[in-house]
């Protein structure tokens, strides 16, 4: 079986149990995909929760607060007063994706599609890894799978 497929079915299973009532036909199918970085991600955190870790995904990015307003001048033209501040992120530089415990190991996952590691993200990487906790560095669903399965069958060695 796929991993995805895998997936799938972990999903209905939920499903069947969360919802005894609701009829098989009924049930919603689930879609994932893996061929984005926002849906590899979505799929891993899926994923880790159904076979019951803890998995989070990690926000670093700022924000922008808007302090703009329109007004209306006494010749009746509308204006635009005020301006936007960027608010730089107070997360560690280069974090991971996304957070996991699993078997009581903490485990760092960086979703990577067509792009490469940044600096920052290497060091932080380094970091990890000197603490004893675990990078993983997926590009798949397939690569994320073979390597928790690794992982869980007690070759947790870092790749």
């Amino acid at each position: 079986m796929k991993p995805l497929d895998h997936l799938k079915k972990l999903k209905l299973e939920y499903y069947k149990s969360r919802y005894p009532n609701v009829p098989s036909f009924a049930a919603p199918v689930p879609k994932f995909s893996d061929k984005t970085a926002n849906g590899l991600t979505k799929c891993i955190i899926e994923y880790l929760t159904l076979e019951g870790w803890q998995a989070e995904r990690i926000n670093t990015m700022g924000r922008t607060i808007d302090n703009r307003k329109q007004i209306t001048d006494v010749l009746g033209q509308t204006k635009t007063i005020g301006s936007t501040t960027y608010i730089p992120t107070t997360g560690t530089k280069g974090s991971a994706d996304i957070s996991a415990t699993v078997k009581g190991m903490s485990i760092k996952i960086e979703v990577k599609i067509n792009d490469q590691q940044s600096d920052n993200q290497k060091k932080y990487q380094e970091s990890i890894e000197r603490s004893g906790g675990q990078y993983w560095l997926v590009r798949s669903f397939d690569q994320f799978y073979e390597r928790y399965h690794n992982f869980m069958n007690g070759s947790n060695n870092n790749q």
